[in-house]
């Protein structure tokens, strides 16, 4: 749902008429957007990786220093604002942040270990518009699992098959690395995350 505005937005702007409430809105070229609501399957499997996201942190000894919050908006150098279905910040660096502890919003890269975006109907979002801002951003490593295949065949095949992709960030360009069915999720960042694509997507039937 586009909300209804006379002009292009600034992320102050979007920043100060966030309203109260339960509903999650993001910024996307000056227009404010109202995020879909998730479906069971889609929060049974963003669930499942905050679990085992923990689980891993607690594994690496980075236990009160790793933190996934409740929710948080990451600001792009275009003035864009996301709110990712799970950020993984780095406490250390959250003092060098401007904005986290009045509004919780984020705006160095330095200061995020991953994030991850469970696909839903609106994927182009995650695949063209939060890569490319994330990359520019300097984002270490970005998730996008496509748990029902609903990405183009250009970026999951032909037949498109549900995919876990991990971009890597190299040299200031994403490098991707998909995993389907049976295959161990390969993390930089998480080498302690021992989970295959199918125990992954397979939550959806919990």
């Amino acid at each position: 749902m586009v909300q209804s505005v006379t002009k292009l937005l600034t992320f102050e702007e979007f920043s100060a008429w966030y309203p109260d409430t339960e509903r999650r809105y993001e910024l996307h070229d000056g227009i404010i957007i109202e995020m879909p609501k998730p479906t069971g399957k889609h929060s049974n499997v963003t669930g499942f990786l905050i679990e085992e996201l923990i689980l891993t942190i607690i594994q690496m000894g980075r236990r009160g220093v790793w933190t996934i919050p409740r929710e948080s908006i990451v600001k792009s150098n275009r003035g864009n604002g996301y709110e990712p279905d799970i950020i993984v910040l780095d406490r250390n660096a959250l003092a060098a942040e401007p904005h986290w502890e009045r509004e919780s919003i984020i705006e160095n890269a330095q200061s995020v270990k991953l994030i991850v975006e469970v696909v839903s109907t609106n994927w182009r979002d995650d695949y063209f518009k939060k890569r490319a801002d994330y990359e520019e951003m300097g984002i270490g490593e970005y998730w996008i699992v496509d748990y029902a295949a609903l990405g183009g065949r250009n970026f999951l095949g032909d037949p498109k098959e549900p995919t876990l992709s991990v971009y890597q960030l190299v040299e200031g360009e994403y490098q991707i690395s998909q995993f389907r069915g049976n295959e161990p999720i390969v993390s930089p960042t998480f080498p302690e995350f021992h989970r295959t694509a199918e125990q992954i997507f397979k939550t959806i039937y919990s």
